[in-house]
């Protein structure tokens, strides 16, 4: 790979970002958390064009989510899902460039996440949600800023339950095709076709390899 583009991106100490999870020991080993994902992840090399040429698999429809089993949280009296939880969940990925994860370069930070109505309709007593993640790039022309949002966006749809909507952007002013980046992610179906190739999931699954 090449020289990284930012060299030297500002550094938070990992012992002082928010987390409700235990700090791991020097035995603990990271943990494989790929779900789904984890037989159809092949190991490669980056790929500059996530949204390169691939055949698009079929969209699943939102009535494919809403299952009897989408989530125990209110049958069991386990607490609520919260931005604290997403954040732990998404803060130990992996940098595709820097051996650093995503929650000590700031690129996903607590005050970003936001868990809000699946929409204005929603009513109060719906247990559908949306989940909102604004990514900070290291720097304002960051190539891998695609990347690292389907990053974020694989390891929340693998890891919350199906009646979490999640919808991950890049934070207004932070990078200089945003506006682009944004309509990328947004979109199923480039994103679904974008998972077909071997070589950016094989970047993906090195970047999930840390999560905790």
């Amino acid at each position: 790979m090449a020289d990284p583009l930012n060299a030297n991106p500002t550094i938070l100490n990992a012992s002082d970002l928010p987390t409700r999870r235990r700090r791991p020991s020097s035995q603990d080993s990271p943990k494989n958390n790929l779900g789904l994902f984890a037989s159809t992840i092949p190991s490669s090399t980056y790929l500059s064009d996530p949204f390169a040429t691939a055949s698009s698999p079929p969209v699943s429809s939102p009535s494919d989510f809403e299952s009897d089993d989408d989530d125990n949280n209110n049958n069991n009296g386990a607490e609520p899902i919260d931005e604290q939880e997403v954040y732990d969940l998404i803060s130990t990925i992996s940098d595709p460039e820097h051996p650093l994860s995503l929650g000590s370069l700031a690129v996903v930070s607590l005050p970003d996440i936001h868990i809000s109505p699946l929409s204005a309709h929603t009513p109060p007593s719906s247990p559908l949600r949306t989940v909102t993640v604004l990514i900070t790039p290291t720097i304002t022309h960051c190539s891998l800023a695609t990347v690292i949002g389907l990053g974020v966006r694989v390891r929340l749809e693998q890891a919350l339950p199906p009646r979490f909507r999640v919808d991950v952007r890049i934070k207004e002013g932070t990078h200089s095709t945003g506006e682009q980046v944004n309509k990328q992610l947004g979109d199923k179906e480039r994103v679904a076709a974008a998972l077909e190739n071997g070589t950016l999931m094989g970047v993906l699954r090195k970047m999930l390899e840390t999560c905790q």
